[in-house]
């Protein structure tokens, strides 16, 4: 199966002041912006297949700085969570709220007040990372990369799926800022190569005599970096 890298959008100005941005159309701070390029340095010198990214703005605006030659497909699958009456309240603020250790602790019971359930948020992130990963497989083979660009608790989601976790332990996971994490989905399981990376993603890209019958080859052998 194609392997994916999960990009998160740069600092926000909502991430600067300790708002809860949910899908309001923040954008990226100077920070961010430099997170960004940083992050296109790296990725800039892979054969991507594809680039699929959250509609929103801040990840749209990462994607650009990131790949700016690139063809991009938005789709809703990753968005951010609905936070509903949530959103753009300081997170101080809202760490007193009731639901709060509801998120922390036992977040597959959580349902934002006229938003979504965390549950609803992961099942359709998964859904949409597999989807893609299957559809780009099929029209560029196993070995194609391609880049998907969320957010920070829809890329925890995902890795924690692909580490066998329940969605109760993902907030155990980080992903920063402009941060990368990379997944190998097989027939028999996913292998979590990367989580949360910032460095050469070189290794990444297939030698030309790679065999693809095998899990082994993706299991952590040599040149496979650090998680």
């Amino acid at each position: 199966m194609a392997t994916v890298l999960l990009l998160r959008h740069g600092r926000t100005t909502a991430n600067a002041t300790g708002e809860l941005a949910g899908r309001r159309p923040v954008d990226l701070d100077e920070t961010g912006r430099k997170q960004a390029e940083r992050a296109g340095e790296r990725l800039r010198a892979l054969p991507l297949a594809a680039v699929v990214s959250s509609p929103l703005k801040r990840c749209r605006n990462t994607v650009e700085i990131v790949l700016p030659a690139a063809e991009v497909i938005e789709d809703e699958g990753l968005t951010e969570c609905g936070y509903g009456d949530w959103e753009g309240r300081p997170l101080k603020e809202l760490s007193k709220e009731p639901l709060w250790p509801v998120v922390q602790q036992h977040p597959s019971a959580a349902v934002f007040p006229n938003g979504e359930a965390m549950s609803d948020m992961s099942a359709r992130a998964i859904a949409t990372i597999r989807r893609w990963d299957a559809k780009i497989t099929a029209e560029h083979g196993p070995e194609a990369l391609w880049l998907a660009c969320s957010h920070g608790d829809v890329i925890k989601a995902i890795i924690a799926d692909a580490l066998g976790l329940h969605l109760d332990q993902f907030q155990r996971i980080v992903a920063d800022p402009a941060s990368i994490s990379v997944i190998r989905y097989t027939p028999t399981r996913p292998f979590v190569v990367r989580v949360n990376e910032g460095g050469d993603l070189a290794s990444l890209i297939p030698p030309k005599s790679a065999t693809t019958d095998s899990d082994a080859a993706v299991g952590g052998g040599a040149g496979s970096g650090a998680v």
